[in-house]
């Protein structure tokens, strides 16, 4: 409180020095912060920034292009699913195809040249796929020139036929680790069209079930055109399988009866685009030769593909809608095997050695229908 007489008191006089001081003080800290600041800021006129991220989804499943942009960028990492390798490349335009519906969350990365990088996430959702028509993809004839049709099951009762088809059941591996149950209740006729279904379900402690049908001591056939048309299922783990064996499988074994494996498919990591033929026979042990056929487009889910195989007494073919992808000769004295009768299997495995696991990307249940399988056989 001030002093009643109203007389300014003597310190008035001097309170312009703390002021002055003080003031000073000031400025020369915020000089000296301002320097510092200047001195310690790091050049980012290089660095990455404003990272865009655009996303075209394929009707139901299928290719995903991701188109990423940032300005100084040098470098782009794209992250499609967790688990997976990130493509990488200049340009920031990926695509990915995504075989299963699900939600999925994506990363991309946009590196500067000091090599730090800014990322930014996005999530979508892929629908399930609409129902395949039977008259989707390609077909083939009922007869050929030179040829003459000596069997073929068109699948058009309401269940499989037991003159040409019997199933085999059970687990344990199958010899490949694999992790499903085969059994009749997976397997279904109608429609015109055989289905074979793998389920993720416990059964006599498997996790999954499945079917496997064969034709041993029912038909069985040496040389010939075989036409099998299907639709193949997707997704990790899942492996069909249309093949043959020697009828001999009982009596010497495996691979000493020969394996004819006229389509093979493994699901997973963009796979279903891609099938295979192989020849697996004993030469003083197991000996294996097999060739790939990948479509240019799309997979082997998307519609009916017609598998072949044309055997006669010199040589194997394997082809995808008519176009050749695989040719052995089979007149080695070694490969006597595959001059002796063969029977037909269908399946579908689960797991095992050479697909992997499921994981949480595939969907169940998966099937592979059949249209029809015909073998002609030469009439000259």
């Amino acid at each position: 409180m001030w002093p009643v007489s109203g007389h300014i008191p003597y310190q008035t006089t001097n309170m312009k020095k703390p002021y002055l001081r003080l003031l000073v003080l000031l400025g020369l800290a915020l000089f000296l912060a301002s320097s510092c600041k200047k001195d310690d800021k790091p050049d980012s006129s290089g660095e990455p920034a404003h990272l865009e991220i655009k996303v075209t989804l394929p009707e139901g499943t299928g290719t995903v292009v991701v188109e990423a942009s940032a300005e100084n960028a040098v470098e782009y990492r794209f992250y499609p699913v967790a688990g997976v390798e990130p493509l990488v490349n200049t340009t920031g335009k990926f695509e990915y195809l995504y075989v299963n519906p699900g939600t999925y969350r994506i990363s991309i990365r946009a590196y500067g040249i000091s090599g730090r990088y800014i990322r930014k996430e996005k999530q979508f959702t892929l629908v399930e796929d609409g129902e395949v028509s039977l008259d989707k993809g390609y077909t083939t004839p009922m007869e050929y020139a030179g040829y003459q049709r000596v069997w073929n099951d068109e699948f058009d009762g309401a269940a499989i036929n037991s003159a040409n088809w019997k199933f085999e059941t059970g687990a344990g591996g199958w010899g490949n680790n694999e992790k499903q149950y085969y059994r009749p209740d997976n397997t279904s006729v109608g429609d015109g069209v055989l289905t074979i279904e793998a389920r993720k379900e416990s059964h006599q402690n498997s996790e999954y079930t499945s079917s496997r049908i064969i034709t041993q001591g029912k038909k069985s056939f040496t040389y010939g055109r075989v036409d099998i048309r299907a639709l193949l299922p997707k997704g990790q783990g899942i492996w069909p399988a249309l093949w043959m064996l020697g009828n001999s499988f009982s009596t010497v074994g495996w691979p000493g009866c020969g394996e004819i494996d006229i389509m093979e498919m493994i699901g997973g990591n963009g796979r279903e685009k891609t099938v295979h033929g192989t020849l697996h026979w004993d030469n003083g042990g197991l000996v294996s030769y097999g060739q790939s056929y990948t479509l240019n487009s799309g997979t082997f889910a998307d519609e009916y593909h017609v598998f072949t195989l044309i055997w006669n007494e010199t040589s194997m073919k394997w082809f995808v809608n008519d176009v050749k992808f695989n040719e052995v000769d089979i007149t080695p004295a070694h490969m006597s095997e595959f001059h002796q009768p063969h029977f037909f299997i269908f399946n579908i495995a689960v797991g095992g050695n050479w697909p992997g696991m499921p994981d949480a990307t595939t969907v169940f249940p998966q099937q592979m229908k059949v249209d029809y399988i015909r073998v002609f056989q030469k009439t000259e």
